[in-house]
């Protein structure tokens, strides 16, 4: 499936915060990009685009296109609960996310091709799909013959800690102890507009 592979920090700058982690670019130009950058900066925009440009952050934040994106807000629709916690969860609990939330992967990018590449295993079984839900219980571990590369050992211990995944860094295998809270989701994101967007 086809997804975005350009330049990251432009579209950091589009949305005017480092959506894929720490930037030390973004941090120099801080603005959006084009020659009139600092000029739409200051430009009012309208309900609906401040809705569209929410939504179109969180795919860039969490590697979904818009299909697969429509597809988890619909299924997030049909649980129990807020519409708008329960698709940040259903986004979090993706294997790539897990991946990435374990400090396996400096990226979101990264953990998925990781994923995809055959080196990270579910419940013990080998799981290629970026897009996997991981549930409460399972156990997420880098296969033995992919230990020693190099972007999962320079990854290691930078990652924050979550009160709902525990890791060993021996073994290299992670759980997910339980589906996240939403205040415990660190993300700058406001899922209500996303939730307005969809209902028009």
């Amino acid at each position: 499936m086809a997804r975005y592979t350009g330049p990251s920090t432009k579209i950091a700058r589009k949305f005017g915060e480092p959506i894929f982690g720490s930037d030390k670019y973004f941090e120099k130009r801080n603005f959006p990009p084009g020659q009139h950058g600092l000029a739409a900066k200051r430009k009012k925009s309208k309900e609906y685009g401040t809705q569209l440009k929410e939504k179109q952050k969180v795919k860039y934040m969490y590697g979904v296109l818009e299909r697969q994106f429509r597809n988890t807000y619909n299924r997030a629709t049909r649980m129990a609960g807020q519409k708008g916690e329960n698709l940040i969860i259903l986004l979090e609990s993706r294997l790539d996310n897990i991946v990435y939330r374990l400090g396996i992967a400096p990226t979101r990018a990264a953990a998925r091709q990781l994923v995809s590449h055959n080196h990270i295993t579910l419940n013990g079984e080998v799981c290629s799909i970026p897009s996997a839900m991981v549930k409460p219980g399972d156990v997420v571990a880098v296969r033995e013959r992919a230990k020693s590369l190099e972007v999962i050992q320079n990854s290691l211990g930078s990652a924050a800690k979550y009160s709902w995944l525990e890791f060993d860094p021996q073994t290299l295998t992670g759980k997910f102890l339980n589906a996240p809270v939403r205040a415990e989701i660190p993300e700058n994101i406001n899922e209500q507009l996303i939730v307005d967007l969809y209902s028009k």
